[in-house]
């Protein structure tokens, strides 16, 4: 699967300091396969998370290691999932825009982060080429394919990986699953000859997570402290994505949550988002 593609968030006045330093990643939801198998065989299980050390802030580190590797001449997907790993705030204002880097606190939005980092880099390799393989990787998220699943897990490093695998399945196969879950609502009801309409989606929604997607907005909204009325942003919609995946996985049984998963991998293939050199890595982190 080609991770989601990053998108730029309401742009936000302030300072380029951020709330706070990403002092490691707790639990979360990805799917556990002590056997080898593909994340498309994954039994999704919830379980303990595992504790992690913290992690200072660093983020001037990273930049200056970025750009001194380009300089260098190492190959820019290095250098990149070296700055990543080097990374610890979880949000920033640059230059005008605030990135949000990581959901609620476990789970990481890589190609966000990819992207800030790419544009430093152009900075300082400004080749056609370079551009060409960056809009691949923020466009269609897919790394060059040298870069082996054992290479990208080792070098973000075991923390930073488990919260990249929590962002895949918590926002990324949780939103084709939704995807999937509301094609079957509305094929049966076309079935029935019935028109088509909107509460299909809160049927899906009702069938995923026991409620219906307004009843379950005012839940997030209520926990997460946001008005009512207000839209949501971008990162909003990713935080309320994710806060859904944790509760489906702590409302079903865990065979159900693993049917449910794989179906959620199966409409992203469908969508031509196959699983790639990311995403394939048999020893997925546990919940």
């Amino acid at each position: 699967m080609k991770p989601a593609a990053p998108h730029s968030d309401d742009s936000e006045n302030g300072s380029g300091n951020p709330d706070g330093a990403m002092n490691g990643y707790g639990g979360g939801v990805t799917a556990e396969t002590g056997n080898g198998s593909s994340p498309t065989e994954a039994t999704a299980t919830t379980t303990a998370a595992a504790p992690v050390t913290t992690l200072a802030e660093t983020a001037p580190e990273a930049i200056i290691h970025l750009r001194a590797a380009v300089r260098a001449g190492v190959p820019w997907p290095q250098v990149l999932l070296e700055a990543v790993a080097l990374w610890t705030m979880p949000q920033e204002v640059h230059q005008g825009r605030t990135y949000h880097y990581l959901i609620q606190g476990e789970a990481l939005d890589w190609l966000t982060l990819a992207e800030r980092l790419c544009a430093e880099m152009a900075e300082v390799d400004p080749t056609p080429a370079f551009a060409a393989e960056r809009e691949r990787l923020l466009f269609e998220g897919a790394l060059p394919p040298e870069v082996t699943p054992e290479e990208f897990k080792e070098r973000l490093g075991g923390n930073k990986h488990r919260a990249y695998l929590n962002y895949w399945y918590g926002v990324v196969v949780e939103e084709a699953l939704q995807q999937a879950v509301e094609d079957d609502v509305r094929k049966r009801h076309r079935a029935r000859c019935y028109p088509d309409h909107e509460d299909l989606v809160e049927r899906a929604f009702t069938h995923l997570y026991g409620q219906t997607r307004a009843a379950l907005l005012k839940e997030y909204r209520q926990a997460a402290n946001l008005p009512q009325r207000v839209p949501l942003s971008l990162t909003d919609c990713k935080e309320f994505t994710y806060w859904l995946s944790k509760r489906r996985f702590n409302l079903w049984d865990p065979a159900r949550v693993a049917s449910d998963t794989r179906k959620g991998i199966r409409k992203l293939k469908q969508l031509e988002q196959i699983p790639g050199p990311l995403t394939t890595e048999p020893e997925l982190a546990g919940v």
